[in-house]
């Protein structure tokens, strides 16, 4: 008997050894060459920490860790590290409008300020503010300016970003829509706190509530959270740095910590987690449930999948950061490679650097974060370190 059950015990080392073996020859030769660069692609840029992971399916099956999270207390970038994904944030954004389209909610053609009506208050010399509508705001299309703040000078007791509603209110009768609405693609984080408020305004809950009982929770996103750090991830949380070189070129590195508050500007960029969470979102996009019926309940209780089709169908032309990505769906860049499409978006803000693309098709997706941002000052030889990586990682989908 003894003798059989350690027959037994081989066999299945043997047959699990075969397939760890069989896995890593799986991997995408582009994965493999970018792991085997990108530490020394974040190093050329001076970054302090990231990670990159292979999703398949909607898990990671492999990653690659590099530096630290915190350079200070020597606590380097893990599994478990948190990130700030920024307008990654904003494909949570546009699948909250596409669950209250198909309750019945609104439509993708009402006027925004049937919702949103302070925004009568901005100028539009193109014609009547009720004009543009939600579809235009998912598609970057409505002529909204760019940055949400477009006032700060940096100086430190000045908020990050304006963090009440008002404040923007009175911002709007100094602001004006730059091109006619739905002519041209034009980016802007703005859109979405609009699209939030009309969230807020139809289902009463304020906007990262609805996200937590709506998305995070159906899809077991247990890490995911917004603004402050709950004190249990705490010790997970990245710091974020910035690099700048002075006239003699000499580099510094300034510890910015870990939190800051996004302020009003949550629904466009406020989203932190790990990468895990990320490859579980990526698993959802996918229709990664493998067989299990339940699973699939709860993504479609998130949003159906032919909703999810609808919103990669390209809405407009647009120039992403990524060299590639060549229109914008409802809330999502698509980038056309060959026979295939990638999906993704990207992430700048308060010191992290992010993005996440995959393939509806494969199941295959590519997550990278990092937690360092970089002064004018710094030669990047056209591009930097991080675009980059984010262009090995497009390759993996080739």
């Amino acid at each position: 008997m003894k003798a059989s059950i350690k027959c037994m015990v081989a066999t299945v080392l043997v047959a699990v050894c075969a397939a760890s073996s069989a896995s890593q020859r799986e991997l995408p030769k582009a994965w493999t060459q970018l792991t085997g660069v990108f530490d020394d692609k974040l190093t050329e840029d001076h970054n302090v920490g990231g990670s990159i992971a292979l999703v398949e399916q909607g898990r990671i099956v492999s990653r690659r860790d590099f530096g630290f999270a915190d350079r200070a207390s020597g606590r380097r970038v893990d599994a478990d590290t948190l990130f700030h994904w920024a307008s990654n944030t904003k494909t949570i954004n546009a699948i909250t409008v596409m669950q209250l389209r198909d309750r019945g909610l609104l439509t993708l053609n009402d006027p925004l300020t049937r919702h949103v009506p302070e925004l009568r208050r901005m100028h539009n010399s193109f014609g009547s503010m009720d004009d543009i509508t939600i579809r235009m705001a998912l598609t970057h299309t409505a002529g909204f300016q760019g940055p949400t703040w477009p006032y700060r000078t940096d100086d430190a007791w000045q908020p990050f970003e304006p963090t009440s509603w008002e404040q923007l209110v009175a911002m709007m009768p100094y602001q004006k829509i730059e091109f006619a609405p739905g002519s041209q693609f034009g980016y802007s984080n703005p859109s979405w706190i609009y699209l939030a408020r009309t969230l807020e305004h139809l289902t009463g809950d304020p906007w990262e509530y609805y996200v937590q009982k709506n998305v995070f929770t159906p899809l077991g996103m247990t890490r995911s959270y917004f603004n402050t750090t709950p004190p249990h991830l705490a010790s997970h949380r990245s710091h974020r740095y910035h690099v700048a070189k002075d006239a003699a070129g000499k580099y510094s590195v300034d510890d910015l910590s870990g939190e800051f508050n996004p302020g009003i500007t949550i629904p466009n960029g406020g989203w932190n987690a790990p990468l895990t969470d990320v490859a579980t979102y990526i698993g959802f996009l996918t229709g990664a449930s493998g067989g299990d019926a339940q699973l699939q309940q709860r993504y479609d209780s998130v949003l159906k999948r032919s909703t999810l089709e609808e919103m990669w169908q390209p809405q407009s032309a647009s120039a992403d950061m990524v060299k590639g990505t060549d229109s914008v769906g409802l809330g999502f860049f698509v980038s056309k490679r060959g026979q295939q499409r990638v999906i993704g978006h990207t992430g700048s803000q308060g010191g992290f650097l992010s993005f996440f693309f995959f393939d509806p098709a494969s199941g295959r997706g590519v997550v990278g974060a990092i937690n360092t941002s970089h002064g004018p000052s710094i030669d990047h030889d056209e591009v930097s370190a991080f675009q980059k990586v984010m262009a090995l990682a497009l390759q993996v989908f080739d």
